[in-house]
C-alpha cells in the first residue's frame, strides 16, 4: 500500500509513557519520510484537530483514548492503531512493545481493518433537538440523584416495547458489549456485527431481559413524568447531558464506522478469553 500522507499521534496526557513513546514513533515515521503531528490530550471534552491529508491515527493510552479518537475520526475514514500503555483493553489489542511491528505490517498492507459500528445519540425536548453526539461503546440513561430508580418508556422503530422501572437503561454496540452492558448481564457480541444491545440495569421485573436488535433499528427512550430523581445521559463514559422529564433519547446506527487496525499478535477473542479467564477452565479434575 502507499505510505500515508500524514499521521496523527494522539497521546493520553495522563499516561507518563505516552510522551516519550509518541516522540519515538514520530522520529520513526520521519525516518520513513512520513510526516506526523503529535497531539497531547488531557480531557475527553478537548476537540481533536485533525490536520489535512491525515490518513492514519495512532492512539497511545487505553480504551478511553480510542473512544475519544473514534468520535472525531469515524466520519473521516481514518484508521486507528490503538496502542495500550497498561494492561490490554478490550479495544486496544496492541502493547507498547508491539507498535513498530504493527505499524510496519500495516504499512506493508498485511493487516486488516475491523469496522466497528458507532451510534448517534440525540435528545429531543419539546420537539427541539437539544443534544447530539456519537459513541463507540454505549449510551446510558441513569439516575443523577440519591434515588437510583428511574421510570422509562422504550420504543423500537416507533413501536411500543415496554415501560421499565430500573436503575437505568443501556444501549450498547458490539464493541461496547464487553463494558457496562456485560456487567449488567448483557451478552457479548462479535465486534464486527451491526446489532445493538438494549440492557436494563437492575430492573424491578425479572421479565426485563437484555434484548439484541438489528442495527437498523431506532431505539427511543422517553423519560416519563413523576421521577423521584434527576437523570443523566452518558455516552462512552465521556460525554454527559442532564435529562428532564419528557425528554426523548433516540439511538441509531451512525452512517460511518470506526476503522481499527487489527493486531498481528492477538484477536478480540484472545482478549476476551484472557479478560474473562476462559482459558483457566471451570472444573477440577481428580
Amino acid at each position: 500500500m502507499e505510505k500515508p500522507k500524514h499521521v496523527i499521534i494522539v497521546e493520553n496526557g495522563s499516561k507518563e509513557q505516552s510522551k516519550p513513546l509518541g516522540e519515538e514513533i514520530r522520529r520513526y515515521l520521519s525516518g520513513l519520510s512520513i510526516p506526523a503531528t503529535v497531539v497531547r490530550t488531557n480531557g475527553t471534552d478537548q476537540p481533536l484537530a485533525v490536520p489535512e491529508q491525515t490518513e492514519l491515527a495512532i492512539s497511545l493510552g487505553g480504551d478511553g483514548t480510542v473512544l475519544y479518537c473514534a468520535r472525531f475520526l469515524h466520519d473521516l475514514g481514518i484508521p486507528i492503531i490503538a496502542v495500550n500503555l497498561g494492561t490490554f483493553g478490550y479495544i486496544t489489542e496492541i502493547s507498547k512493545d508491539e507498535w513498530k511491528d504493527t505499524l510496519d505490517a500495516y504499512l506493508a498492507g498485511r493487516l486488516q481493518l475491523s469496522r466497528r459500528l458507532m451510534v448517534r445519540v440525540d435528545v429531543v425536548r419539546g420537539h427541539r433537538k437539544v443534544f447530539s453526539c456519537m459513541g463507540l461503546n454505549e449510551m446510558v440513561v441513569t439516575s443523577s440523584g440519591i434515588s437510583k430508580v428511574v421510570n422509562l418508556k422504550m420504543e423500537l422503530d416507533d413501536i411500543y416495547a415496554g415501560t421499565f422501572r430500573a436503575d437505568g437503561m443501556i444501549v450498547a454496540t458490539p464493541t461496547g458489549s464487553t463494558g457496562y452492558s456485560l456487567a449488567a448481564g448483557g451478552p457479548i457480541l462479535d465486534v464486527n456485527l451491526d446489532d445493538l444491545i438494549v440492557t436494563p440495569v437492575c430492573p424491578f421485573s425479572l421479565s426485563n431481559r437484555p434484548l439484541v436488535v438489528n442495527g437498523e433499528t431506532e431505539v427511543s427512550i422517553e423519560v416519563l413524568h413523576g421521577q423521584r430523581t434527576g437523570l443523566m445521559l452518558t455516552v462512552d463514559g465521556q460525554q454527559n447531558f442532564p435529562l428532564e422529564e419528557g425528554d426523548e433519547v433516540t439511538v441509531e446506527k451512525a452512517r460511518s464506522k470506526v476503522l481499527i487496525v487489527r493486531s498481528p499478535h492477538r484477536s478480540s477473542v484472545d482478549i476476551i478469553r484472557e479478560k474473562l479467564g476462559w482459558s483457566r477452565g471451570g472444573w477440577n479434575h481428580a
